[in-house]
């Protein structure tokens, strides 16, 4: 069976992140599922310029999110991981809390329950107390928390690279070989 994996995007900024990884992805040739939120539609919109369709040409499906009896609403779909990125702090919220009030939702709860690799990206800051523990309660289950923070010990030149180093780091937690960013090799 090809690598299937399960990309959600929520209305966080940073819809850059996602489509530098569904890039990366789609190349690697791995079976893309996508789930935009209604705000993630808006936000992709305004910073990207894009709307849901034009991500098809990365995505193997594109789900409606208030199709809640798609096939990523269920654990027999079989797929090795879900990222949501970037992820909301209400999305955060409702997946601790465990609403499955939508399809994104349901398939990241699908998800845990299936004791298969969760990554969240949340691209907020501050935190507040409840954003920390919502995260604190989904890592203590498994769910990997990477924030969108990028290091820059590799010495960015452009945004690209900046966006690079982060989706470098969330292939990283999802086992998928890649060179998009030098490697810190304990020397100044």
């Amino acid at each position: 069976m090809k690598k299937r994996i399960v990309v959600g995007i929520t209305g966080a900024s940073g819809s850059i992140y996602a489509l530098k990884l569904l890039e990366v992805l789609k190349d690697t040739g791995i079976e893309i599922h996508l789930v935009v939120t209604h705000s993630g539609q808006t936000v992709l919109q305004h910073e990207c310029g894009m709307v849901p369709e034009d991500l098809l040409k990365y995505a193997h499906t594109l789900y409606d999110v208030d199709n809640i009896g798609a096939a990523v609403a269920s654990g027999s779909f079989l797929y090795e991981a879900m990222v949501i990125l970037p992820c909301s702090m209400k999305t955060v919220g409702a997946i601790a809390a465990g609403l499955a009030d939508n399809l994104l939702t349901r398939a990241a709860d699908v998800t845990i329950k299936e004791r298969r690799s969760l990554v969240l990206v949340p691209r907020e800051t501050p935190f507040s107390p409840l954003h920390l523990e919502n995260m604190l309660k989904l890592s203590r289950i498994g769910v990997s928390i990477l924030p969108a923070c990028p290091g820059f010990y590799h010495k960015p030149q452009s945004i690209d690279d900046l966006v690079n180093i982060m989706v470098g780091k969330i292939c990283d937690q999802l086992h998928i070989e890649h060179e998009l960013f030098k490697r810190w090799s304990g020397h100044y």
